[in-house]
């Protein structure tokens, strides 16, 4: 990585390298080949290299020196602006820096502060290049003096808190670069590691006093623009020291002093999103992309790191689709920003759509070679579509980019695990802890490939391993699961999860003892529909939620391609919604939530691709599955339908409607019954309206309608029951839900084997009668009832 002197001479040796007719300006030639020679694998059209070049003339007009072209400023600003980077092109290039330039370096280097100050010259060379800058730089004299002594305050403090030992440092480096554009977090000039400063210490308090001072100092300017350019500059600094707290109170008193100005915005953003305040980086970062859009030419260039900010901030707060939305903008208005595809290409694998996300970060990579968490995310993609044996590759390559790139180990052992591979998976859950001696997922995850791998004991040291580093509970269930398979003497069949030898049965051979034991077939399809509603969390949500969005905001209306009135409403958009229905979630569990609703739902209410939902649709259908009694989230489907533009005004909905509605649901929730015909039994072309009663009635039908909705309500009120020491005799799992008793073997399932039609080998019978307990109470009471007709049966027969 270049240094703050190094960077600047590279950008110089490009500038002269391309600069034939050494006018001091890249004229449009020059500046094509450039382009071209820095990107050797891209075979531009001649339009493209056009559409690029007049990008850059446009966006940095004030660079642009008659029919010279850019000049050296330019070129320098179009790399601090994170178009390019610079080691690489240098590096493309094949160029070498002088010798004579690095000696100077190391000369001016070994400088003093005490030297430095009197020096007045050399006062652009002694603090960071972008001091020195066109409009991001110090304007006023006054301003440097104010910069000089903030740097000997910070270096007193610094040197004071390393002798104490009081400064840390992370290793940041090992997981993924969120992918920030250079004027995000810290910058690529600083330090890898991400410095801790100790600031309960007497010494850190006499700081925030001296800093004050300076503060004043600034404030006592002779003008509003001098008071700015003091806080700007007092805040980059003390930013570019990673001291975030302190350069936000800066930052943000230049946004008091002028409001409108994009900068203070924009660096107020930065320090909010290091400090974890995504909500409020959100806010700063909008009000600069507002600035920027409003004023033109001058601030046009900061509109792709805006973008990309932003996209960074909402993905904080959980908001991918709407981060989409701005890397997108980022990649048009800067066709050459390699981070905003990168992160486009992470984004949209977080919502679920992969080959969209593969088209992406194959474009970062192309322009990025090196560039390892994009080849990291490309493998994750191409694992998420089946395409594991492409994916190691991908994931070796950033892998033998950054060795100890844990994201991408994890998942390579995660990729490993799915294909049966347990013993690499093993060792690269290994070198993550290895990396992460802490990260308690790697640790589990280690014993239960080990478990595969048939180490029972290696895997059982493992688990405690992990049960060190925290207490949840699946840990818990994971060691009665081993002891259960050491009781037991069961030896692995193949299976991650360590299963007894087993059998399939065909459903026609289950057969059920009373009627509230569950048919097989429904419970496959109930359990897929509550591990959705589980991943969404959407019981947490209180279907009274969706009537009070429908009656509280309002939707304006657009048509469909058939010129049919609906409130439909963009995926960003509905994402805003979801966050208020969702938001006692926090930012990654709702990532998941929009993920999998995204995956299943949005994708089928949008088949077209349009990018728009029919917002009463989407409401209708998140309602069964939402929280409150069966009978409200019934009502608040029908009062879904009924608020759409077609039917509005009216006490009842038109049938077709209530049909493309029950259709979608079965679709959606049910797909393996195949609902395709049923349209063309019932009919879509009827004109009757359907009432509430009639409604319920559809809804209720058990072969046409959505009647396993009862069954979902069992499933939520009893599926985290457990029996004691009851545990599967397929899996070996304890029990967590219904218990299934074979009636004639005496052997027990879980909701999972029994839905699958596992029974233990052991067990050969012509049919198995599986009778269902929702809790041990009901286990003993049915105990006692067969003791009493037993023991009544045994005295009728006594002489």
């Amino acid at each position: 990585m270049a240094t703050r002197g190094s960077r600047s001479e590279k950008v110089k040796r490009i500038f002269q390298q391309f600069d034939g007719n050494c006018d001091g300006g890249l004229n449009r030639d020059e500046m094509a080949d450039l382009v071209v020679a820095v990107n050797p694998r891209v075979k531009f059209s001649d339009a493209q290299i056009s559409a690029i070049l007049d990008e850059v003339f446009r966006t940095y007009g004030e660079f642009i020196d008659g029919e010279k072209g850019l000049t050296y400023d330019g070129l320098l600003r179009t790399y601090d602006d994170g178009a390019g980077d610079v080691d690489r092109d240098f590096d493309a290039l094949g160029l070498e820096l002088n010798s004579d330039d690095n000696k100077g370096k190391s000369a001016a280097s070994s400088s003093s502060i005490a030297d430095e100050r009197v020096l007045e010259p050399h006062k652009k060379q002694r603090t960071a290049a972008w001091a020195a800058s066109p409009n991001h730089g110090i304007v006023f004299d006054e301003t440097w003096k104010v910069v000089d002594d903030l740097e000997i305050l910070i270096k007193r403090l610094k040197a004071k808190q390393v002798k104490d030992g009081k400064m840390k440092g992370d290793n940041f480096d090992a997981y993924s670069d969120p992918g920030w554009s250079r004027e995000l977090g810290p910058s690529a000039e600083m330090s890898e590691k991400r410095v801790v400063w100790e600031e309960s210490g007497h010494d850190y308090a006499l700081f925030v006093k001296e800093l004050g001072v300076l503060r004043t100092k600034a404030d006592g300017a002779r003008s509003r623009e001098e008071a700015f350019d003091g806080h700007m500059a007092i805040g980059r600094v003390l930013y570019e020291h990673q001291l975030f707290k302190e350069a936000l109170v800066s930052f943000k008193r230049a946004c008091e002093l002028q409001p409108v100005d994009v900068r203070s915005h924009f660096r107020a953003g930065n320090c909010l999103y290091v400090l974890g305040r995504h909500g409020e980086a959100k806010e700063e970062f909008t009000l600069a992309l507002e600035a920027a859009e409003n004023g033109g030419n001058q601030s046009a260039y900061l509109l792709p790191q805006i973008h990309v900010n932003l996209g960074i901030a909402l993905e904080g707060e959980g908001m991918v689709m709407s981060a989409c939305e701005h890397y997108r903008e980022a990649a048009i208005l800067c066709p050459t920003h390699f981070r905003a595809l990168k992160l486009l290409g992470s984004a949209l694998f977080g919502v679920g759509e992969y080959r969209a996300a593969v088209k992406a970060l194959e474009e970062a990579i192309f322009m990025k070679a090196d560039y390892a968490d994009a080849h990291c995310d490309l493998a994750s993609a191409l694992h998420a579509m089946g395409e594991g044996e492409k994916a190691i590759p991908v994931f070796q390559k950033a892998i033998d980019l950054k060795p100890g790139h844990v994201d991408a180990l994890y998942n390579l052992g995660g990729l490993y695990m799915d294909m049966g591979r347990f013993q690499r998976a093993s060792e690269m859950y290994t070198r993550v802890l290895a990396v992460c001696p802490n990260h308690w997922r790697a640790q589990l995850n280690k014993a239960v490939s080990l478990l595969g791998a048939g180490e029972a004991e290696e895997a059982k040291k493992a688990l405690k391993e992990a049960l060190k580093m925290t207490n949840r509970v699946e840990l818990h269930d994971a060691i009665s699961h081993l002891k259960q398979l050491q009781k037991k003497k069961v030896k692995p069949n193949g299976s991650a999860n360590g299963e007894g030898a087993f059998s399939i049965v065909e459903p026609s051979k289950f057969k059920i003892v009373g009627e509230k034991t569950a048919l097989r077939p429904e419970l496959a399809n109930t359990l897929e529909i509550r591990a959705f509603q589980r991943i969404t969390r959407l019981r947490g949500c209180d279907v009274d939620l969706l009537k009070k969005e429908m009656t509280e905001n309002d939707v304006p209306v657009s048509y469909s391609g058939g010129g049919v009135p609906e409130k439909s409403i963009r995926k960003p958009n509905l994402e805003v919604i979801l966050r208020r229905l969702l938001q006692f979630l926090k930012p990654e569990t709702f990532q998941g939530a929009v993920k999998a609703i995204n995956e299943r739902i949005l994708s089928v209410l949008d088949e077209t691709g349009s990018g728009r939902v029919d917002l009463g649709m989407f409401f209708s259908v998140l309602a069964p599955i939402c929280g409150g009694s069966p009978d409200k989230r019934k009502r608040v489907a029908y009062d879904a339908l009924l608020w759409r533009p077609v039917n509005e005004g009216s006490a009842q909905i038109r049938k077709a409607d209530a049909l493309k509605y029950i259709k979608l649901l079965r679709a959606i929730y049910i797909p393996s019954h195949g609902v395709s015909e049923m349209l063309e039994v019932h009919g879509e072309a009827d004109v009757s309206m359907v009432s509430l009663s009639e409604f319920l009635l559809m809804f209720d039908d058990p072969d046409w309608g959505f009647g396993i909705m009862s069954s979902l309500v069992k499933l939520e009120t009893g599926d985290r029951t457990r029996h004691g020491r009851y545990a599967c005799s397929v899996c070996r799992y304890p029990i967590i839900g219904s218990r299934f008793k074979e009636m004639k073997s005496h052997f027990s399932l879980c909701n999972q084997c029994y839905s699958e039609g596992k029974v233990p080998s052991t067990f050969k019978q012509e049919e198995y009668r599986f009778k269902e307990y929702g809790s041990e109470s009901e286990a003993m009471k049915d105990k006692c009832l067969c003791f009493n007709l037993q023991s009544k049966s045994s005295s009728y027969n006594d002489p």
